[in-house]
């Protein structure tokens, strides 16, 4: 199992628990595992819900910033791993 950095949190909208996140590299489809590791973060989880724009989305490409619903608190800076099972 590798880890690929692919972005970075950029807020955290903890009423509704949604990470926008910035895709600075590779590409995320729901179903993907992620990992979101930072200071004091340590989160990984499988995507279910991700949106560009308020519109569902199937896959966020590099240069996209899209929202997931997250199950714990991440924070701004949080770098987000894309988990690959080999």
């Amino acid at each position: 199992m590798k880890e690929i950095e692919i972005g970075k949190v950029s807020h955290y909208y903890t009423k509704i628990s949604v990470a926008a996140i910035k895709i600075t590299r590779e590409n995320l489809r729901k179903g993907d595992k992620i990992h979101i590791k930072g200071h004091t973060t340590d989160l990984s989880q499988t995507v279910e819900s991700m949106q560009k724009e308020h519109q569902e989305i199937e896959i966020a490409k590099e240069g996209d910033e899209i929202g997931i619903k997250v199950n714990e608190h991440v924070r701004e800076g949080d770098i987000v791993y894309k988990i690959i099972e080999e």
